[in-house]
C-alpha cells in the first residue's frame, strides 16, 4: 500500500543526503589539508604529496586541491549532490527493507 509519509521521508533523506554532501565536501578536504593557500604543512595531503613527488597536472590530487583551493562550482556542485542524494537513497532502501512486508 502507497504511504504518503514514507515517501516524503524518502525525499527529505534524499535531500538532506545531497545537501550535507555539498556542504561538508571542502570541510573534508580542508580537514585532510587541501587549503585555499595550499596544501597544507604535515597533513594528509602533505604527506600523500611527497610521496606521489611530482604531481600530474589533472590528477585525482591536482583536482582536489584545486577545489580545496577555490571551492565547488555550481556544476562540479551538482555532481557532489547528486552523489549524495544517491547515498541517502541507498541508504533509505537500506532501511526500508525490514518495513516491508508480503502478502
Amino acid at each position: 500500500m502507497y504511504d504518503v509519509r514514507e515517501e516524503l521521508c524518502k525525499g527529505v533523506v534524499i535531500g538532506a543526503g545531497g545537501v550535507v554532501t555539498v556542504i561538508f565536501t571542502p570541510v573534508l578536504l580542508g580537514l585532510l589539508g587541501f587549503t585555499k593557500i595550499g596544501i597544507a604543512a604535515g597533513s594528509i595531503a602533505a604527506k600523500i604529496m611527497a610521496w606521489l613527488g611530482v604531481v600530474p597536472s589533472g590528477s585525482l590530487f591536482a583536482f582536489l586541491q584545486s577545489i580545496g583551493a577555490t571551492g565547488l562550482t555550481l556544476t562540479l556542485a551538482g555532481y557532489v549532490a547528486s552523489f549524495g542524494g544517491t547515498m541517502g537513497w541507498m541508504l533509505s532502501a537500506i532501511c526500508n527493507q525490514n518495513n516491508t512486508t508480503s502478502t
